[in-house]
C-alpha cells in the first residue's frame, strides 16, 4: 500500500504520454524523417525541464521527500559506451517505434504486439546486469 503513489504517478504519466501522442509510431516516424517538430518540441521541453530542475536542486539544496540529500553529480563521458549505447537505443527506437518509457503505455493502450519489445527490453536489461562487470565503464 505504501507504493500506491508510484502506481498512481505511473498511470498519470501513461495518460500524459497517450494524450500528447508521443507513443504514436506515426509521430516517431515523422521525427526520424525530420517531417515534424512535434517530438522535438516534447523532447526539448523535457531537456529544459530537467536542466532547470537540476539547477534548482543544486541552487537551493533541495532534499528528497524522505529528507535525503540529492547529489546530481555529472558522470564521466565514456566515448565507446555512450556512442554504442546511443546507437543501440536509437536503432531499437526506430525499429519498434517506441522508446522504453512508453512501452507500458502502449501495452496499456491495447497494442499487444509491443509485448515483444517490452519483453526484449527487460531481457536486455537483465543481460546487461549479467555482463556489466565485463564491459568498459
Amino acid at each position: 500500500m505504501k507504493h500506491i503513489k508510484f502506481l498512481f504517478l505511473g498511470v498519470l504519466f501513461g495518460i500524459i504520454l497517450v494524450k500528447s501522442e508521443v507513443i504514436s509510431w506515426f509521430r516517431i516516424q515523422e521525427m526520424f524523417r525530420f517531417q515534424s517538430f512535434h517530438m522535438y518540441g516534447v523532447i526539448g521541453t523535457a531537456v529544459i525541464t530537467g536542466a532547470l530542475s537540476i539547477y534548482l536542486i543544486k541552487r537551493f539544496s533541495i532534499k528528497s521527500l524522505d529528507g535525503a540529500t540529492i547529489d546530481p553529480t555529472a558522470k564521466p563521458f565514456n566515448k565507446i559506451g555512450n556512442i554504442a549505447g546511443g546507437v543501440l537505443f536509437g536503432l531499437g527506437w526506430a525499429l519498434t517505434g517506441a522508446c522504453p518509457g512508453p512501452l507500458y503505455a502502449l501495452v496499456g493502450s491495447g497494442f499487444s504486439v509491443i509485448l515483444v519489445a517490452l519483453v526484449s527490453a527487460i531481457l536486455g536489461v537483465f543481460i546487461y546486469g549479467l555482463i556489466k562487470k565485463h564491459l568498459p565503464h
